[in-house]
């Protein structure tokens, strides 16, 4: 049974964050967020996911500091192994991803949304990875991430100078790709999954992979495996499927889900 923050409309699934006062991660929810994406990637009906935040004021405020304020090493550790399988298990989910930051993103709470394919920040959105400032580092992608996105400059700017971000600065950069007003982040996101029904879902899952390859894998690698997969392909029946759709223009019927 999927948790009770998840809720599928059509082809999407909306996870909301819903940790009241700040929309914090623990290890639990941390773990609840995990199996759930592993249940989407099981779903073949759903092609979205869109992530949100309970309320109007946080999407999330990342980890709450209280349970590192006695030094345990361990419980650290547990910690970080936590949001690292959560929020890599969310980057690897097979269908297209969507944050709609509606309030603070801050620490682990902008971490999930780099781990997502897609940003949309409503207007009042700030953005930080504050972790320097108390002793602390991102330790959920946040460094690896954040610079593959907006490079070494301004990742640097923000991790080591503690620099918080409005949405409209984050969108001059490149950290979200949208900036909408309050209230609309949530349906400007389905608006953009629901395009995701209207591409082949084979399709989508390769693209995708291709395209974080490119963080890691040489460019002398990765275009030869772009035409390698292109081919793969044809081993579908999407793949004749889509072609003869758009030649009869009528809409696809996808049948690799």
């Amino acid at each position: 049974m999927l948790p009770s923050i998840v809720k599928i409309e059509g082809h999407c699934a909306i996870i909301t964050i819903n940790n009241p006062p700040a929309n914090t991660w623990t290890v639990a929810s941390l773990q609840q967020l995990q199996d759930c994406v592993l249940q989407l990637n099981a779903m073949p009906e759903v092609r979205a996911l869109v992530l949100t935040g309970a309320g109007d004021k946080f999407f999330s405020a990342g980890a709450d500091l209280k349970q590192f304020a006695n030094g345990d090493k361990g419980h650290g550790a547990t910690v970080a192994a936590a949001f690292g399988a959560a929020f890599e298990a969310l980057s690897h989910f097979r269908g297209v991803s969507i944050a709609a930051i509606n309030g603070y993103a801050m620490g682990g709470g902008l971490e999930v949304a780099l781990a997502c394919d897609i940003r949309i920040a409503e207007e009042q959105a700030q953005l930080a990875l504050p972790e320097a400032s108390v002793g602390l580092l991102p330790c959920a992608g946040g460094t690896q991430n954040l610079t593959a996105l907006v490079g070494e400059g301004w990742a640097t700017r923000m991790i080591l100078c503690g620099e918080r971000l409005t949405a409209a600065k984050a969108l001059a950069i490149g950290l979200v790709e949208e900036v909408v007003a309050s209230g609309s982040a949530l349906s400007h996101a389905l608006a953009l999954a629901e395009k995701v029904t209207k591409q082949s879902p084979a399709s989508v899952t390769a693209c995708k992979r291709l395209i974080q390859a490119g963080r890691s894998m040489p460019r002398t690698q990765a275009l030869p495996l772009e035409r390698e997969w292109f081919v793969a392909l044809f081993d579908t029946e999407d793949q004749q499927e889509g072609v003869n759709a758009f030649l009869e223009k009528r809409p696809a019927n996808w049948r690799n889900v």
